[in-house]
């Protein structure tokens, strides 16, 4: 029996109530240790409100594998939103403040944490001890999950995956002329970690049929770049103002020399309205949508069909979340 709760899929064209969206979000709360590792995040990193937390926590009914048993549900939602704060951390210190050397430490946390040096030159000391504590807690709830072990070798690869994503955007900010959208499709969707939170699930569901492991990321791959296309047309304008030139947006608006990377924000973001792009990335999400909708999966062990109606969740919640997160 899934734990999903009753969550209201829309299933028509984007642009529903958004409005609805933010109001669940703000509603949501916390489980207190959420709550008091997020007043943490704000005193030790701050650059995340409380509301980005809320976001995922809520969003997770929505795109967490339906054949997670119900009495693990909640327990696999907090586990999941502290993975997201940890993600959170590496991927502002990656991709926002262009710290490679703080990066390099904390990348090192869940494989290595022997060879981390939080005080090595140019390190942001406070930044990687928070990242280790975030992952302490993370790795101790995963490993009271009943699969842990079954399911830890794939886990940590797909983790390496999400990491190389963030090394890549650093790597396109401190060397923005490498920028094309052909490396962004590539890399960019395993930042949205969809990979590693079905690995969380997995390691709570001892019923999941393990011979059905590659229809499952075979779905999963085709879901996270819808996920990564309403990152994308949601952040690109905050991200503009931050010198950082890794959404998909921006890329094809280089690409198309619509843009270039000496341009002011503002003048940036009117030639990339001016000339529709945004409209082009979320008519190609509706068509992913059909595609997918439409495709056979092979997968029995749940319902594929309520996962894909969940990403058209994410994308209204990405949406009317625009300029909150």
């Amino acid at each position: 029996m899934s734990g999903r709760a009753a969550y209201q899929h829309s299933d028509g064209v984007l642009g529903g109530n958004h409005a609805e969206c933010i109001e669940e979000v703000q509603a949501t709360e916390l489980p207190p240790a959420i709550v008091e590792l997020s007043n943490e995040y704000d005193r030790r990193v701050g650059d995340r409100d409380v509301f980005l937390w809320k976001w995922i926590h809520t969003l997770f009914d929505a795109f967490t594998l339906p054949c997670v048993p119900s009495e693990a549900w909640e327990e696999v939602k907090e586990a999941k939103t502290v993975f997201t704060m940890f993600i959170t951390v590496l991927d502002d210190v990656a991709d926002r403040s262009g710290d490679g050397a703080t990066f390099e430490q904390a990348r090192r946390i869940p494989y290595s944490p022997e060879s981390v040096d939080s005080e090595a030159p140019g390190v942001d000391t406070e930044v990687v001890e928070f990242a280790a504590k975030l992952w302490d807690d993370v790795n101790e709830r995963l490993t009271d999950a009943p699969c842990y072990e079954e399911h830890l070798d794939v886990f940590r690869f797909d983790i390496r995956q999400a990491l190389n994503a963030m090394e890549y955007a650093r790597v396109v900010n401190d060397n923005k002329d490498i920028a094309n959208m052909a490396e962004s499709r590539h890399h960019g969707p395993f930042n949205m970690v969809m990979f590693p939170y079905a690995g969380m699930d997995l390691m709570w569901t001892p019923d999941f049929d393990r011979n059905e492991l590659g229809e499952l990321r075979n779905l999963l791959l085709d879901l996270q770049k819808m996920a990564r296309i309403g990152n994308w047309v949601t952040t690109w304008e905050r991200e503009l103002f931050e010198n950082d030139y890794t959404a998909g947006v921006v890329v094809e608006a280089l690409d198309e020399n619509i843009i270039t990377t000496d341009d002011d924000p503002e003048n940036a973001i009117a030639a990339i309205n001016e000339h529709e792009v945004v409209d082009q990335f979320e008519e190609e999400w509706e068509r992913r949508y059909r595609e997918v909708s439409a495709r056979d999966y092979g997968i029995d062990s749940f319902d594929a069909d309520t996962l894909v109606r969940g990403m058209r969740t994410v994308m209204e919640f990405h949406l009317g979340s625009y300029g909150q997160k």
